[in-house]
């Protein structure tokens, strides 16, 4: 638990970011008079995908859920409320969908430029993906 009030000044956050390399952030709010396009966002947000980089987010008002898939490929599902901050790895398949308040105001955090690109499953053939089948499968020895 970070201190969402306080994440402009936080010595824990600054400290994560400086130890991670988090070097780029932005702020952005999932709800439906806040977000543009906000239907198609969500929908895309649910749809199963990973990326080619590290997601880091920080939850700083409302709440959600991060599904993400185990070694057996069934369903994990992670509450994250304000407070929260969660880093899925390259790689893994994941989506995201707001609870039923439908409002989650969050930090997004990357090492260097920002990549947005979400590549939707089936998506084992990016490096990214393998790498991460290895690291599950080096977990599991």
């Amino acid at each position: 638990q970070l201190d969402a009030d306080n994440y402009e000044t936080d010595p824990c956050l600054k400290e994560i970011r400086r130890a991670e390399n988090y070097t780029w952030m932005d702020i952005v709010t999932i709800h439906k008079d806040k977000l543009p396009n906000y239907e198609e966002k969500i929908k895309a947000f649910y749809e199963e995908h990973l990326h080619l980089d590290d997601e880091i987010r920080y939850i700083l008002e409302g709440s959600g859920y991060f599904d993400v898939r185990d070694e057996d490929d069934k369903w994990i599902r992670i509450f994250m409320e304000k407070g929260d901050m969660i880093t899925l790895p390259a790689g893994i398949y994941h989506r995201f969908t707001p609870d039923e308040n439908n409002y989650v105001k969050a930090m997004r955090l990357f090492v260097g430029e920002p990549v947005w690109t979400a590549y939707n499953r089936p998506a084992d053939d990016f490096p990214a993906r393998k790498q991460y089948l290895k690291f599950l499968a080096e977990g599991t020895k």
